[in-house]
């Protein structure tokens, strides 16, 4: 079993920035993969960040590359999720994922991961 918290959600300003954090705990592995993930009302649920934590490696979402960034820290089990220049449209439902595994071919699809938090709202005001 694998525990994800997230925090960091909040409103902000078009323009502004927030930073989300997700902690794994429980049965992960060293090596995993790690993302986040956006639900809007009514909407099925889109891969925004991901990371492979066993060598850094990186996909984001056509929509979010140049302004959003994931990172991790190991010795924390903690991904975080920096998000600057934000817009309206990045309202959403933001969830954090995980899956043991040591590569994933569709690393941004929602279906390849197993194990997910509960979901932080990030609200972007015009």
């Amino acid at each position: 079993q694998v525990q994800l918290v997230e925090s960091g959600g909040g409103s902000v300003q078009a323009g502004g920035s927030l930073r989300l954090s997700c902690t794994a705990s429980g049965n992960t592995y060293s090596s995993r993969y790690m993302g986040w993930f956006r639900q809007f009302p009514g909407k099925e649920r889109e891969g925004v960040a991901v990371i492979y934590t066993g060598g850094d490696s990186t996909d984001y979402a056509d929509s979010v590359k140049g302004r959003f960034t994931i990172s991790q820290d190991n010795a924390k089990n903690t991904v975080y999720l920096q998000m600057n220049s934000l817009k309206p449209e990045d309202t959403a439902m933001y969830y954090c994922a995980t899956r043991n595994a040591v590569w994933i071919r569709y690393a941004l699809r929602p279906s390849e991961y197993d194990a997910w938090g509960q979901g932080t709202q990030v609200t972007v005001s015009s």
